[in-house]
């Protein structure tokens, strides 16, 4: 499959890794939740080519995720802020966070610490059910097909469990 064809396929994971699904836009990504919003802060930070962080903030601007805004009239500058849509992937790199910490810290620790402003305590990120308030572990889920699955109504599909991996 080609990555420009990742919009168009059925399968949610796709079209969202067509949006956010190479490394330095996850960097942005990180970066915008951490506070930087001007271009050169985000070329500082990451080390990145100019056209490549051009490149990035373009698409996640086309995409809604980003918007675009002056706040320098002259010369013309530009900062980039979280639409409502790019706040929505806050999880996302919260979990990538948590999944680094555990696995990717070391000795040392993570590098990073979260803290719920309004308790006060530092978190560790990890995904619940809404109703019951359980841990969601892979081997507890099971996937059917969803009322936008390409091909057909609404089907769900043959019962695969997801225990054992």
């Amino acid at each position: 499959m080609r990555w420009s064809e990742l919009p168009k396929v059925s399968c949610s994971v796709a079209r969202a890794v067509s949006v956010v699904g190479d490394r330095w836009t996850l960097l942005v990504m990180r970066d915008l939740f951490l506070g930087i919003r001007r271009f050169e802060d985000f070329e500082r930070r990451l080390g990145i080519a100019r056209p490549v962080l051009s490149q990035r903030l373009k698409k996640l601007v086309e995409e809604g995720v980003l918007n675009r805004v002056r706040y320098e009239e002259r010369p013309a500058r530009f900062e980039y802020r979280l639409t409502n849509k790019g706040k929505d992937l806050y999880p996302v790199i919260m979990a990538l966070t948590a999944w680094g910490d555990a696995h990717m810290s070391g000795d040392a620790g993570p590098p990073v610490v979260t803290r719920h402003v309004p308790c006060g305590h530092f978190i560790t990120p990890q995904l619940t059910c809404p109703e019951c308030g359980e841990p969601v572990l892979a081997r507890d889920m099971e996937a059917s097909a969803g009322p936008g699955a390409a091909g057909s109504q609404h089907q769900p599909a043959s019962p695969r469990s997801t225990q054992g991996t």
